[in-house]
Parts: C-alpha cells; sequence; structure tokens
C-alpha cells in the first residue's frame, strides 16, 4: 500500500485514540490531520505504520491536552465532552468495551489524570498495545509507562461505580425514561431516577445554561416535567440516540437545526446522571446548530403560557 492506503486504513482508529485523550471530536479531527502531515513529510518508510501512527498522534494529543486544560480551567460552568454520536473504530469482539470507555462518564473519569497517565491509560486499556509500543508513544521507558498505568488505575477504579448496567437493561430503561419526558410526566420520571440523580448542562458561556447542576430525583423530574411539555409546545422534537455509547437524544429545532443532545448515565436500575451539551461550539460536528438563547426565551414564554392556564383551570 502507499502512503495514503496505510493512513486511512488506520484513520479510525487514529480517531478514536485522540478523541479518548482529548474528549473533544474538533481536536482530535486536528490531531489526526497533523499526524498524516507528519507521516506525509517522513523520508524513511517506518518499520510499522501502526505503531508510527499510534505514536504520533498520541504525542500530538498529549500537546494539545496541555494546552487544552488551560482553558478548561477557565471554562464557563461545567465541562463535558463534545458528544460523540458513533466510535468509527469497530471491533465486534470488544465493542460493548470501547463504548463504556468513550462514555461520558468514562471521560469525566479520565480527566482526573495527567495528560502522560491519560494517554499510557488510553493505549494499554482501551486498545490493548505492547508496553513498547507505549514507551515509543508518550517517550518515557516502559518501567515509568507501567508506573503510570497504576497510578491512572488507581484513579480510574476510585470513581467507578461498583455495579455496571448491561446493554439490554440501560436501553430499556432508557425508553421508558424518554416516553415519560414525552409526557411530561413526574411521577414516571421520578421512578426512574435515582434518589441522588444529576442534571448538568454544558453551555460554556455561549448559550442558556442551569445556574448549578440539579440535584435528587424529585427536583429533577419537575424541572424535566416542566420544561419538556414546553419545548413541545413550540415543536421541539427529539430523537433517541446513542450518545457516547450510551442511551440518550438529539434535540432539534423544527427547522431540524440541533439545539442540544441530552446523555444517560444508567446504573443499578436508576438514571444516575443525565448530561447536556448547548454549547454550539461542540455540536457543529453533527450538522446546523440551532439558536440556543431565542429557543430559550420561546421556551420561557410557553412555560408561563401554559401555567397561567393551569391557574385558570384551578378550582
Amino acid at each position: 500500500m502507499n502512503k495514503v492506503e496505510e493512513f486511512e486504513e488506520l484513520r479510525a482508529m487514529l480517531f478514536s485514540i485522540a478523541y479518548r485523550i482529548l474528549g473533544s471530536v474538533s481536536e482530535a479531527e486536528d490531531a489526526v490531520q497533523e499526524t498524516w502531515l507528519r507521516f506525509d513529510r517522513s523520508t524513511t518508510p517506518p518499520t510499522s505504520a501502526k505503531a508510527f501512527l499510534s505514536a504520533t498522534v498520541t504525542r500530538v494529543s498529549i500537546d494539545v491536552l496541555r494546552s487544552a486544560r488551560v482553558r478548561r480551567e477557565q471554562y464557563v460552568g461545567p465541562w463535558l465532552p463534545e458528544p460523540l454520536l458513533s466510535d468509527p473504530y469497530q471491533d465486534p469482539e470488544r465493542s460493548a468495551e470501547l463504548a463504556d470507555s468513550v462514555s461520558m462518564a468514562a471521560l469525566l473519569l479520565l480527566e482526573r489524570l495527567s495528560p502522560l497517565e491519560r494517554s499510557v491509560f488510553v493505549l494499554r486499556e482501551v486498545f490493548a498495545f505492547g508496553f513498547d509500543e507505549i514507551a515509543a508513544a508518550v517517550g518515557r521507558s516502559e518501567g515509568a509507562c507501567r508506573q503510570l498505568l497504576v497510578r491512572a488505575r488507581r484513579h480510574m477504579e476510585a470513581g467507578r461505580p461498583r455495579f455496571e448496567a448491561d446493554r439490554q437493561e440501560r436501553q430499556e430503561l432508557a425508553a421508558r425514561f424518554f416516553d415519560a419526558l414525552r409526557d411530561g410526566d413526574v411521577g414516571a420520571l421520578r421512578d426512574l431516577l435515582a434518589a441522588d440523580v444529576q442534571l448538568v448542562g454544558d453551555g460554556g458561556g455561549k448559550a442558556p445554561r442551569l445556574a448549578r447542576a440539579v440535584v435528587g430525583a424529585e427536583n429533577v423530574a419537575r424541572l424535566l416535567a416542566s420544561v419538556f411539555p414546553a419545548m413541545a409546545r413550540i415543536d421541539v422534537t427529539f430523537d433517541p440516540h446513542e450518545v457516547n455509547g450510551q442511551p440518550g437524544a438529539i434535540f432539534r429545532a423544527p427547522d431540524g437545526r440541533i439545539l442540544h443532545t441530552l446523555a444517560l448515565e444508567v446504573l443499578d436500575g436508576r438514571v444516575q446522571a443525565i448530561r447536556s451539551v448547548i454549547n454550539p461550539d461542540k455540536l457543529g460536528h453533527l450538522g446546523p446548530v440551532a439558536d440556543a438563547w431565542a429557543f430559550d426565551r420561546e421556551v420561557r414564554q410557553a412555560r408561563r403560557q401554559m401555567n397561567r392556564r393551569r391557574r385558570s383551570v384551578a378550582p
């Protein structure tokens, strides 16, 4: 194969490595493009294109992550990864494991790690690279990489739940959740939520967001049941869709433009967390993005009208 063919054969894997390290679709795509440029400029054919390209995309991603961390510390409100609707890297024998490694929950846990720890963990635990390959990728000895992995595992295990739901259970509970959401059924929503459920929105200062995370089944159920019927009233629709390998949905304006995504974390038979990405900068790769501020005003107006109607018919 020529260089272009070799690169294209490995592109999906390179993107998947970069996305797990960076938590950003746009930055991962840029890292893959930079990797191609370095591969194209190289004059000596590498012994292994896979080893060369995976090492290069890892080093590029580490550099990007180091600079991105400064921006994330200054980020307005909660930071969430850019939503990924489908992982281009496919391995049928490890599909469940790969989906879990790209979930919002997993990516947020990876944020606790240093760039080197994160890279070593992704290469070893997700993609099963050998320590010799990892050492070449991150520029450390094999012994140092083993220590980095030990520390990374310790941080990741400390944040992981003890019991995880299987895929079928997640899908069935999510279907009931979205049915209750369409109906604005407070009771049905409350029954599906964990007692300490959290609702988190990422607007990044560029879209309406919650002032803080909403916590507790009663609070979250009442908020959802009051907002989504009002959204339906102005013809906002949502399509259930996997988001980062987990149950979720894409919300759209009447003209089809994207308003936001919603991802559910399902454990122990309940929804433990609901994460909504509203920042338009994080949605552009999914398609045209709607004006969230305008729709927020319309939703507030619809809620006021619905509340006035309820008061007028109350006994």
